[in-house]
C-alpha cells in the first residue's frame, strides 16, 4: 500500500509538473475559423497551430500561464489563463490588422514555404486566372493559343508543358488530366475565379505521402473562400477589347453556416491581326455549414466554358522577310473551346479522441476541342498541316483521411493515413487532320481511354526537441483500358500496373524564425494510356527521386528569407506527343539548382518581394553537347515592390524574367529570355467604392511569350526549316476597373 500511495503521489507530481492542455478555437470577426494560426504558451514554450476548424490544443499548459496567439494579417491576442477556461473550449476572436512580417511564425507542423505564398497573396492578390500559378516561387506560366487554352508551365529546370509534372488541385480536387487529348497531365486552371481564392499551399519535389501522381517537381493546392466578407461588383476595361465583369454575392451568412455565388465574364480581343474573340463564363457557388465547432461540410458547384481564335505560333523567318508581322498569322483559323463541370463535397470532422477525419468527393464533366498548326504545309502542301484534338470525360474520385495526435514520452507524434481513388472515362479521344476547322481529312486516332488510380498512404511526424522526422509511404495502382474506335476488330486493351513512393525528412528548428530542412523523396508520373499499352506495360510509371536540402529563416522584424539545394533524377519514360499521336522516348534526365528568395517589409505598408532561381538540367543518355532538354529553364527571376493600406492607395510594380533557354538538344537554336514589368495603382474613392488602373508591359518589351524549335514549311517553300516559332507577348496596354462592395 505505501508502494502504491507513492508511487500515485509521484505521479500526481509529474502530472502536475507536466501541466494539462488546453482547446480552443481561432475565429475572425467574421466567424470563420483561422488556419494555420499560432499557439504559443509563454511559460512552458510549448506551441501549437490550429487546423481546417481553426481548433488548437496545447499541452504542458496550466492554469496562471500565458498563450500568445497570431496569425498573418491579424492582430496578437495574449491570454493570461485562469481555473474556468481549462473546463471549456476557448473560442478567440482575432481582429483583422495591416500585414506584419514579424508576425510570421516558422513551424515544423506548417509547410514553411506555404507561408511565402500566404504572405505574397496578402500583399499581392491575383487578378487574372493567368497570375494564379505565378503566386509559386519559381514557377513560370506562358500562353501560346489565343488565352483560351491552358498555359504552359516552366518549373526546377522543367518545361512541363501544360502540366506532366506538378500536380494541380483546388478543394482537394484535381486539375491534371491523365490521358488528355493534347498531352499528358493537361491542367486548365481557368475555371477559378482568382478572387475566390483563400489560400495557396505548395512545395517543390516528391516528398510528400499525400500527393501522388505528376508531383515530381512539385505540387500546388488552392483552397477557396467559405464566405465573402463583402459583395463586389467588379468592371473592366481596357485595350485591345478587354472587358472583365466580376460578381461575388452572399447568399446566407449566419453564424453556423454561410453561401455565396461567384460570377465571371470575360472578353479579350488580343493584339493580333486576327482577333482572338476570346470569351469566357464562369459561375462557382459554395455552401458551407458547421453543425458544431468540430465539423464542417461544404458543397461547392462551378461551370466554365470558353471560346476563342488563335494566330497560332509564328516562325521567325516570316517576321524577318516581311511577310507578316509580329502580330500576324499563317494560319489564322487555329482555336478551340472547352468546357467544365464541377461538384465537390467535403467533410471536416474532429473526433472525440483527438483525431481528425476529413473526406472530399467529386465529379467533373468536361469537353475539349482544339484546332492547331504547328508545320503549316510541311505533310500536306495543298491543304496545310492543321489537326484537330477532341475529347470528352466524367472524372469522379474520393480522398479521405484520417489523423492523430500522439505523445510518445517527450516527443510528439502524428499519424496520417489516407486513401483514395480517381476514374477518368474519356469518350472519343481523338486526333485528327483538319482543314478550316470544318473538314475532317484523316482521323489519326480515335478511341474511349478507362482509367483508375487507386492510392493509399501512410505519413508520420514525430518530434522531439526542435528536431522533426517526417516519414511517409504511398501506394498506387492503376489500370489502364482504351479501346481504338479506328480498328475493324473491338478489342479493349488492359494494363495494370503499382508503384511504391517512400518519402524521408529532416526539419531542424533553433527557433520560431528559423527552419534548416532535408528533404528527400520517390515520385512519379503516369503515362498516357494509349502509351501504356503501346509500350506492353514497360517503364509506364517513371519514378523521380529528388533531394532538397534548404532554410527558411526570418531576420528581425522585417525580413525573410529562403534558400535551397537540390537534385532530381527522372527514370527513362515514354512520352505521348499529342500534338502528333506518337510515342517519344525521353530516356533518363537530372536537374540540379538552387532557389532563393526574400520578402522584406520596408515600413507599414512597403513590400519587396523575389524569387531567383537557377537551374541545370541534362539528359544522362545522350551524349556530351547534344545532352540539353529543350525549354528547360535556368535562370528565372520574379517579384517586385507592393504598397497596401497607404491611407486610400495601394498597387504595385512587378517583374519577371527568363534567361535563354536551349531550344533543342545541342543548343543550336536558342530560345530568347526576356525581362518584363506590369504595374497596377488602386484609389478608395469612397468606402465602398475603388477605381483601379492596370498597365501590362510597362515599358513595352518586344518579347516572346512561348517559343519552340519546330520544323516546318511555308507555302512557297520548297523546303522545310528548322527554326524558332513563337508566340509574341503582349506589348503595353492599359486595363481600367471600377470595384463596388456592399
Amino acid at each position: 500500500m505505501r508502494t502504491y500511495l507513492i508511487s500515485l503521489c509521484i505521479s500526481l507530481i509529474a502530472f502536475d509538473l507536466a501541466g494539462q492542455e488546453i482547446s480552443g478555437t481561432l475565429v475572425s470577426s467574421e466567424n470563420t475559423p483561422l488556419e494555420g494560426a499560432y499557439v504559443f504558451n509563454q511559460n512552458s514554450s510549448t506551441h501549437a497551430h490550429t487546423n481546417e476548424n481553426g481548433y488548437f490544443t496545447i499541452r504542458d499548459t496550466r492554469p496562471g500561464d500565458t498563450l500568445k496567439m497570431g496569425a498573418l494579417g491579424y492582430q496578437k491576442v495574449v491570454l493570461p489563463l485562469n481555473e474556468r477556461q481549462f473546463s471549456e473550449r476557448l473560442t478567440i476572436v482575432m481582429e483583422e490588422a495591416a500585414l506584419q512580417l514579424n508576425e510570421v511564425v516558422i513551424q515544423p507542423e506548417i509547410n514553411a514555404l506555404s507561408v511565402l505564398a500566404e504572405i505574397d497573396l496578402k500583399v499581392q492578390p491575383v487578378g487574372s486566372s493567368q497570375e494564379i500559378l505565378q503566386k509559386v516561387p519559381g514557377l513560370f506560366i506562358g500562353q501560346h493559343a489565343g488565352g483560351g487554352k491552358a498555359e504552359q508551365l516552366f518549373l526546377r529546370g522543367f518545361d512541363i508543358d501544360h502540366g506532366t509534372d506538378i500536380a494541380i488541385s483546388v478543394d482537394n480536387m484535381p486539375v491534371n488530366m491523365v490521358s488528355h487529348a493534347h498531352g499528358q497531365g493537361y491542367s486548365d486552371l481557368h475555371f477559378v475565379i482568382p478572387e475566390i481564392l483563400q489560400s495557396v499551399d505548395f512545395d517543390k519535389g516528391p516528398y510528400h505521402a499525400d500527393k501522388g501522381n505528376f508531383a515530381t517537381a512539385g505540387y500546388v493546392g488552392f483552397r477557396t473562400r467559405d464566405h465573402l466578407d463583402k459583395n463586389t461588383v467588379q468592371v473592366e476595361y481596357g485595350d485591345f477589347g478587354w472587358n472583365r465583369n466580376l460578381g461575388l454575392f452572399n447568399i446566407v451568412d449566419e453564424k453556423l453556416q454561410k453561401a455565396y455565388i461567384a460570377t465571371e465574364f470575360l472578353r479579350f480581343d488580343g493584339p493580333f491581326e486576327s482577333s482572338q474573340n476570346f470569351s469566357r463564363i464562369n459561375l462557382f457557388g459554395k455552401y458551407t455549414i458547421s453543425q458544431d465547432r468540430d465539423s464542417r461540410f461544404s458543397a461547392t458547384v462551378s461551370h466554365f466554358t470558353s471560346n476563342w481564335d488563335a494566330s497560332g505560333q509564328i516562325p521567325q523567318r516570316a517576321v524577318d522577310q516581311g511577310l507578316i508581322s509580329r502580330f500576324g498569322a499563317i494560319d489564322d483559323t487555329e482555336g478551340g473551346t472547352t468546357s467544365r463541370s464541377n461538384l465537390n463535397f467535403e467533410y471536416f470532422k474532429a473526433l472525440g479522441d483527438g483525431g481528425i477525419f476529413k473526406t472530399n468527393v467529386f465529379w467533373s464533366q468536361y469537353d475539349f476541342e482544339l484546332f492547331s498548326n504547328f508545320t503549316f504545309f510541311l505533310e500536306d502542301p495543298e491543304n496545310g498541316d492543321q489537326i484537330a484534338q477532341r475529347e470528352s470525360r466524367d472524372l469522379f474520385g474520393l480522398n479521405s483521411s484520417w489523423n492523430k495526435n500522439l505523445q510518445w514520452g517527450t516527443a510528439d507524434a502524428d499519424l496520417t493515413l489516407g486513401s483514395g481513388f480517381r476514374t477518368d472515362l474519356i469518350r472519343d479521344n481523338e486526333l485528327s487532320k483538319t482543314a478550316n476547322r470544318r473538314e475532317i481529312r484523316e482521323r489519326i486516332q480515335l478511341g474511349d481511354v478507362e482509367e483508375t488510380n487507386l492510392y493509399g498512404y501512410l505519413d508520420a511526424r514525430v518530434q522531439w526537441d526542435r528536431f522533426t522526422l517526417l516519414t511517409g509511404l504511398r501506394l498506387d495502382h492503376f489500370e489502364f483500358g482504351y479501346v481504338n474506335a479506328l480498328s475493324n476488330v473491338y478489342k479493349n486493351q488492359r494494363a495494370v500496373k503499382t508503384v511504391v513512393s517512400p518519402k524521408l525528412s529532416l526539419l531542424y528548428n533553433p527557433s520560431n524564425n528559423w527552419q534548416l530542412f532535408l528533404k528527400s523523396g520517390i515520385g512519379f508520373h503516369s503515362n498516357d494510356s494509349r502509351v501504356v499499352l503501346g509500350q506492353n506495360n514497360r517503364e509506364i510509371l517513371p519514378k523521380a527521386y529528388g533531394v532538397d536540402a534548404g532554410t527558411i529563416f526570418r531576420s528581425g522584424t522585417q525580413w525573410v528569407f529562403n534558400a535551397a539545394l537540390w537534385y532530381l533524377y527522372l527514370e527513362q519514360e515514354f512520352v505521348y506527343v499529342g500534338d502528333a499521336g506518337i510515342v517519344e522516348p525521353s530516356g533518363r534526365s537530372e536537374r540540379q539548382g538552387i532557389d532563393l528568395g526574400v520578402r522584406y517589409q520596408i515600413n507599414d505598408w512597403l513590400y519587396f518581394n523575389s524569387d531567383l532561381t537557377y537551374s541545370r538540367a541534362r539528359s544522362i543518355d545522350a551524349v556530351d553537347g547534344n545532352d540539353y532538354i529543350p525549354l528547360a529553364p535556368g535562370i528565372t527571376l520574379a517579384g517586385g515592390l507592393s504598397a497596401v493600406g497607404l491611407k486610400k492607395w495601394s498597387g504595385g510594380i512587378r517583374y519577371r524574367f527568363l534567361g535563354d533557354r536551349p531550344a533543342n538538344e545541342d543548343n543550336s537554336i536558342v530560345a530568347e529570355g526576356y525581362l518584363v514589368f506590369d504595374s497596377n495603382v488602386n484609389y478608395e474613392l469612397l468606402p465602398d467604392l475603388t477605381l483601379g488602373i492596370s498597365v501590362q508591359n510597362l515599358f513595352n518589351t518586344e518579347w516572346n511569350e512561348t517559343q519552340f524549335a519546330t520544323t516546318s514549311r511555308l507555302r512557297q517553300e520548297t523546303e522545310a526549316v528548322e527554326e524558332i516559332h513563337f508566340t509574341p507577348g503582349a506589348p503595353f496596354y492599359l486595363q481600367g476597373r471600377i470595384r463596388y462592395t456592399f
